[in-house]
């Protein structure tokens, strides 16, 4: 049998021919390599706002960052004139030839991420210079500015917005529309840049959520910024770890932290930092990993945060498309020494362990009792002294039993419901502790130092230190302060609050939406309809219709200002879908929604800026504070049979709900957040009942 000589044929013995390749394809494949998912465009957004000065960034996400990405700085801005070639490929203002790189310190460098993000979607920049009157804002495509810059309301620093990532690259956006882990990376990454970079204050939420998923402000020690972002459960396990060449040379340093032996994880957790630049490093995570498991086989997956200084012409930091990795002058000797430091550490370490006491209350009796008949006495032989029963405060905040709620008849599902959302309520309310930079406006400003001008110190004491009792009645809670007792006007403590709290998170709302979008002028009318006393004719109803139209026009003429200011969202057809969140966990009475569209259209002098912020901030405080339902209150002994059953239950709740709120979320944010103003010690909102003191003292002569 004879085999067939093989021929190849003519089409493969003619060699392809090269092409040059549209610059489309070529900007469109290189963007490819930049914005590889949609935590790389978040990097190189907080980077460029690092490089801008930035002491708060602000992330937030949709749909994993697909729908929507936007990072929001403080920093010194972008000039009107740079905005026409602001996303065009390699224009940067970080370096203007090669040599340049050799000292290179900004984060950014190649002028090629903004580029990239608008060839893989669509890009809004809002800005303001510190000299500007007013932003401007700008869309971008394909490296391109889509119109001229136009003239917008906007605070200090830079809001940059990328809308349908990869809406252009079908087979990647399928692949991360079925990964579920971007979102939980963009959050790891902001972890990472608040433990490292201190002085900046990050957040970063889902789109529409309530709270942030990281919420970290300016610390004052970097184990305070992990103890903030990562728990108490990793920081209070860490080793304190330093290494440097020698110090006359000072061409390498190195600090951070390492995990103890009692830090438990899966995983190995590594946060490395090189001249400021978040980066990985294979070689040094193996070498690390190496000593871990040969001297704490049970801890073998350490946490690593670790901070290198080395000088700029050391690393070559232009080896990798997302500047994930540098290369370093003498690798192999700096790992060595790092390894060596750690190895000596841990084996130090490791001689014991440490056992932490949990503290408790002083005045929880059953504790203190049981510690003192174990506790050996004093070597100087002196007796505690014992407090006079007339001066002990028999109130313990943290003991249920002494409050007034604990002796009245509840439900017990209502309990175990509110008690496992408590632990989630107070940690939100402590993260809210250092809010975010007001915005940079003259007027805001003045109004915060008339808050903190007018304050009293002595009702700032009672506030901060207070313990609540229960309701007295439907306006007036039960506080103890020291061996006081006194009632508080919960609706005028609320609306201080409030108001407090809008000036405060001015430009930086996080919001409740809407599940269906309310039409502005229906909720006028609803408005004017619960003022009017009685029906009257039709020439009263025009009125009213004109009323309604003549607010609707004002407040729709006014809606950039109240989205972009206080986080109200009014739609180009005049519905309201969204409101602003002033106090994290709390949902205001959405039955009062229409007073507050109201007095927003009539109130509000929108002429003057100072008194148009203070009159919307009242508004909006009015409309959050802690009002008595609109429903009957079930405790008035009203008979049941006069009250449908669903409206009794739902009364029942709605009271119900608001006594909660009032324990748990309105006196903890008080104690935090509350300015007293001077007017309160003399207009009724406190009011001094008894004195145990003197009490006791009467009982005595009895």
């Amino acid at each position: 049998m004879e085999l067939e000589e093989c021929t190849p044929s003519p089409l493969q013995r003619e060699p392809p021919v090269i092409r040059r390749l549209d610059e489309e394809v070529v900007n469109r494949i290189a963007a490819g390599e930049v914005i590889q998912r949609p935590v790389s465009a978040v990097k190189e957004l907080i980077e460029n706002s690092i490089d801008a000065g930035s002491t708060s960034i602000t992330v937030v996400v949709k749909d994993g960052g697909l729908k929507l990405i936007q990072v929001s700085d403080d920093g010194h801005g972008i000039r009107y004139e740079d905005l026409p070639i602001l996303c065009e490929r390699h224009t940067t203002s970080k370096l203007s030839k090669y040599e340049d790189l050799q000292s290179i310190k900004s984060m950014g460098f190649r002028g090629e991420a903004l580029a990239s993000m608008t060839y893989v979607g669509h890009v809004t920049v809002t800005t303001i210079t510190k000299d500007q009157l007013h932003g401007y804002r700008a869309t971008y495509k394909d490296g391109v500015m889509g119109c001229e810059p136009k003239a917008c309301a906007a605070v200090k620093g830079t809001q940059i917005m990328i809308e349908n990532l990869f809406y252009n690259m079908a087979a990647r956006k399928k692949t991360l529309q079925n990964s579920a882990d971007d979102y939980p990376k963009i959050v790891d990454l902001i972890c990472r840049f608040a433990i490292h970079h201190t002085s900046i204050s990050f957040s970063c939420r889902k789109h529409g959520a309530a709270r942030a998923d990281v919420q970290s402000a300016s610390k004052s020690s970097r184990l305070d910024a992990i103890r903030s972002v990562y728990g108490v459960s990793v920081a209070q396990n860490l080793l304190k770890i330093e290494v440097s060449d020698d110090p006359s040379s000072s061409s390498f340093k190195m600090d951070g932290f390492i995990s103890n032996s009692n830090y438990i994880a899966k995983k190995i957790a590594m946060v490395l930092f090189i001249n400021d630049r978040l980066v990985e490093c294979g070689s040094l995570k193996r070498a690390i990993e190496i000593v871990y498991a040969a001297t704490l086989p049970k801890a073998s997956k350490p946490f690593i945060y670790m901070s290198i200084k080395l000088p700029p012409e050391h690393v070559d930091v232009n080896v990798h498309p997302t500047k994930r990795e540098v290369t370093l002058l003498n690798q192999e000797i700096i790992i060595e020494k790092i390894q060596s430091a750690i190895e000596s550490k841990l084996r130090n370490s490791n001689e014991s362990r440490t056992f932490r006491e949990q503290k408790v209350d002083p005045l929880d009796n059953s504790v203190s009792t049981s510690k003192a008949a174990s506790t050996p006495p004093s070597s100087f032989g002196t007796k505690p002294q014992k407090v006079p029963v007339h001066k002990m405060v028999r109130m313990d905040s943290q003991d249920p039993a002494g409050r007034l709620d604990a002796y009245l008849q509840s439900t017990q599902s209502s309990q175990l419901q509110r008690s496992s959302c408590l632990a989630s309520m107070r940690s939100s309310i402590k993260e809210r502790r250092n809010s975010r930079e007001t915005a940079d406006l003259t007027s805001i400003q003045e109004l915060i130092r008339e808050i903190d001008s007018s304050c009293h110190t002595e009702l700032l004491d009672l506030v901060g230190h207070c313990t609540y009792l229960g309701m007295a009645d439907d306006v007036f809670a039960l506080l103890q302060h020291n061996t006081h007792l006194y009632l508080a006007n919960v609706v005028n403590l609320s609306k201080e609050l409030m108001y407090q709290q809008v000036l405060r998170r001015f430009a930086h709302f996080s919001a409740i939406q809407l599940s269906v979008p309310a039409p502005l002028r229906e909720l006028v009318m609803l408005a004017l309809k619960e003022d009017e006393l009685e029906p009257e004719g039709i020439e009263h109803e025009n009125l009213k219709e004109k009323i309604a139209e003549m607010n609707t026009n004002v407040i729709k003429e006014k809606t950039e200002m109240l989205e972009e200011y206080f986080g109200i969202h009014i739609d180009p057809d005049g519905n309201l879908s969204r409101l602003p969140i002033v106090l994290d966990q709390y949902t205001p009475d959405m039955d009062r929604v229409p007073e507050l569209i109201l007095c927003l259209g009539n109130d509000v002098n929108w002429d003057d800026e100072k008194d148009c912020f203070q009159t919307i901030a009242a508004a909006i405080a009015n409309f959050y504070a802690f009002h008595p339902p609109l429903l009957p209150n079930p405790s008035d002994d009203i008979p049941e049979e006069q009250i449908e059953q669903d409206l009794f239950l739902e009364a029942e709740r709605a009271w119900s709900q608001r006594e909660w709120s009032i324990q748990h979320v309105l006196f903890p944010s008080m104690r935090l957040f509350l300015k007293p103003p001077t007017s309160m010690a003399t207009d009724g909102t406190f009011v001094k009942v008894a004195s145990l003191e003197k009490l006791y003292k009467i009982f005595e002569r009895c």
